[in-house]
C-alpha cells in the first residue's frame, strides 16, 4: 500500500465520517485540484475518500479516470468546466451537450455527480471571458434537461471575493458594478434552477491584503478581545470571525441586486502551511488552527450573524499540495495530505460532540498521546512545559493519584499532553511538542484514569485553564521561529519508519 500513516490519514479526515452522516447538516468538503507533478492515481485517492468516509468532494475538471473510480462509492461529486473550457461550451449549444454527455450523463447514476461547477473566478481572472458566461450557463442547462438530469445535477459558477468592493462593513457590500447586468442575469438563473451561490472565500488573503486591519485572531475563528471586535455599524452585527463576514457580504451583494433567498456554499477556502520568507503567516500552525476551526465552526449550523442558523457548507482548499502553480510559495502548499498518503501536518477533524469536560474544547474520541519512540529527554521537557507555562491539569499525575506511574513517562506525558491540547485546540493549540506527541483515536484511558476527549471524562478541572497557548514557540501554536520544516521533518520521519 503506497501509503504509510493510515492513522495520520484517519486524523485528518475522521469529521467526514461523522459530520455528514447528517443529510440536513451543513457538510464539510475537500479540493482535489490538478497543479501536481506527482498526483497519485485516481483509484488511490478514491480509496483514502472511501475508507475515511469523505462524501463531498470538488474535481477542478471532469477527469474520466476519477470519475470512473468514483462510481458506486455515494461520494457526491462536483465537476468543473476548467476556465479554458469555457469559450467553447458557451459560444455552441452543441458543444455544451457534448461536454454534459461525456462527462455527466456517460457516468450517472453510479458516480454521484450533484453540480457543475462552470469556470472558476471567471468575471475577475478571465474577464474577457465574461459575455459567454451566461450563455455556457444556459447551454449546460438545457443539456441537463435534455438528458433528464436537472432535479440531480445543479449549475453554478465559483465567485471570488475580489468582485465584492469592500466587503465590510458586510451591510454595504455590493458586487462591482461592472459586472451588474451579467450577475442580475446570474442571480435569475440560479433562483430558476434552484442552484447554489457558490462563493471562493479566503480569509487568507483578507487578512494579509488587509496589512493589519484586521488581526490574525479574527481571520483564524480564534478569540477576539472585545475591545476590537468587528462590528457591523448598520446592523449592529459583531462578527467574531472573518469567514462570516465575507459570507455575509455574499448575502447583502446579492440583496443589493434584489434577490434573495439563494444560499451560499463556500467552494473554496483553507490556509497554506508553508510560505517564502515574506510570508510569515503560511505556516503550520495557522494553517492548523485555521482549518481545525473552520470546521467546528460550519458543523455547528450556526450560520452566520446575517443568515443565523442557515448552513454554510464549505470545501476545504485542498487535498494535496499544488507545486506546479506559480506564483509565491504559499501557492504551491495549501494540500493537507501529500502525495504518497502522509499529511502534511497533523490537522484534526473533529466530531460533533465534545468532551462532557466543562473546561475541555477538544472532540470526543481524539487524544494527543506521546509518542513512545520519542527519547525520554525530550518527553520530559514536554512534560514539565505541559504542566507549567501550557497550564495543563496535571494533578492526576501526581503521586497517589490515579494517573499517576512513576516508571512510564510515556503515559504520563500522554496524560498531560493530552489535558493541553483537548484546553486550548479552540483557540489553536496543537499537538506537537517538539514532535514528541502525535493524535490518536485509540482512548489511552484505564481503570480510574480518564483522560479528556474520552466518551467518560465526567472529571472537573480543578487546575489551571490554559486560556490559549502560550510559552515557547516550540511548543506553543502561534508561530514558527524557524523554518516550518522544522515541525514536518519529525512527523514525516515517524511515518517513514
Amino acid at each position: 500500500m503506497w501509503w504509510r500513516c493510515p492513522t495520520a490519514i484517519a486524523l485528518l479526515l475522521l469529521w467526514l465520517s461523522t459530520t455528514n452522516n447528517n443529510a440536513s447538516g451543513a457538510f464539510v468538503g475537500i479540493n482535489i485540484g490538478t497543479g501536481v507533478s506527482n498526483l497519485p492515481p485516481a483509484s488511490g485517492i478514491v480509496s483514502i475518500l472511501q475508507a475515511k468516509n469523505i462524501t463531498h468532494v470538488r474535481l477542478f475538471n471532469a477527469d474520466h479516470q476519477m470519475l470512473t473510480a468514483l462510481a458506486n462509492t455515494n461520494i457526491e461529486v462536483m465537476v468543473s468546466v476548467p476556465n479554458d473550457q469555457l469559450l467553447r461550451v458557451g459560444q455552441s449549444r452543441t458543444d455544451a451537450a457534448d461536454w454534459v454527455n461525456k462527462n455527466v450523463a456517460a457516468f450517472v447514476p453510479a458516480t454521484n455527480i450533484t453540480s457543475i461547477a462552470v469556470g472558476n473566478e471567471v468575471l475577475t481572472a478571465l474577464p474577457n471571458a465574461a459575455l459567454v458566461l451566461i450563455p455556457a450557463l444556459q447551454f449546460l442547462q438545457s443539456a441537463l434537461l435534455a438528458a433528464n438530469l436537472n432535479s440531480q445535477v445543479k449549475i453554478s459558477t465559483p465567485t471570488s471575493m475580489d468582485l465584492i468592493t469592500k466587503p465590510f462593513p458586510p451591510s454595504t457590500a455590493q458586487f462591482n458594478s461592472t459586472w451588474n447586468q451579467i450577475m442580475t442575469q446570474y442571480l435569475q438563473f440560479l433562483k430558476n434552477t434552484g442552484s447554489v451561490f457558490m462563493l471562493n472565500a479566503q480569509p487568507y488573503y483578507g487578512y494579509t491584503k488587509g496589512r493589519g486591519i484586521f488581526p490574525l485572531e479574527y481571520a483564524l475563528f480564534r478569540s477576539v478581545n472585545p475591545n476590537t471586535q468587528n462590528v457591523d455599524p448598520n446592523t449592529d452585527h459583531v462578527y467574531t470571525n472573518m469567514f462570516d463576514a465575507m459570507v455575509d457580504a455574499a448575502y447583502y451583494s446579492m440583496q443589493a441586486l434584489n434577490s434573495s433567498g439563494i444560499p451560499v456554499v463556500v467552494t473554496q477556502t483553507g490556509w497554506p502551511w508553508l510560505g517564502g520568507s515574506n510570508e510569515p503567516d503560511a505556516n503550520v500552525d495557522n494553517a492548523l488552527a485555521y482549518n481545525t476551526n473552520l470546521i467546528r465552526h460550519v458543523l455547528n449550523n450556526s450560520g452566520t450573524p446575517n443568515q443565523p442558523g442557515v448552513q454554510v457548507s464549505t470545501y476545504i482548499y485542498e487535498l494535496f499540495n499544488e507545486d506546479l502553480h506559480t506564483g509565491p510559495l504559499s501557492e504551491k502548499n495549501w494540500g493537507i495530505v501529500f502525495p504518497n498518503g502522509t499529511t502534511t501536518y497533523s490537522l484534526t477533524f473533529e466530531r460533533l460532540a465534545l468532551s462532557n469536560n466543562a473546561g475541555s474544547t477538544g472532540p470526543v474520541g481524539m487524544f494527543c498521546v506521546a509518542n513512545s519512540s520519542a527519547p525520554v529527554s525530550a518527553l520530559k521537557q514536554g512534560l514539565d512545559w505541559a504542566c507549567g507555562p501550557g497550564s495543563a491539569n496535571c494533578s492526576a499525575i501526581q503521586p497517589g493519584q490515579p494517573c499517576y506511574q512513576s516508571d512510564n513517562i510515556v503515559a504520563v506525558a500522554s496524560y498531560a499532553y493530552n489535558d493541553y491540547y483537548h484546553k486550548t485546540q479552540a483557540s489553536g493549540g496543537t499537538c506537537n511538542f517538539n514532535g514528541t506527541a502525535m493524535l490518536t483515536t485509540t482512548d489511552p484511558s484505564y481503570g480510574s484514569c480518564i483522560f479528556e476527549g474520552s466518551s467518560g471524562s465526567t472529571r472537573s478541572t480543578g487546575g489551571a485553564t490554559a486560556l490559549g497557548p502560550v510559552g515557547p514557540d516550540s511548543f506553543a501554536a502561534t508561530k514558527c521561529q524557524t523554518s516550518t520544516l522544522l515541525y514536518i521533518i519529525p512527523f514525516a520521519l515517524l511515518c517513514l519508519v
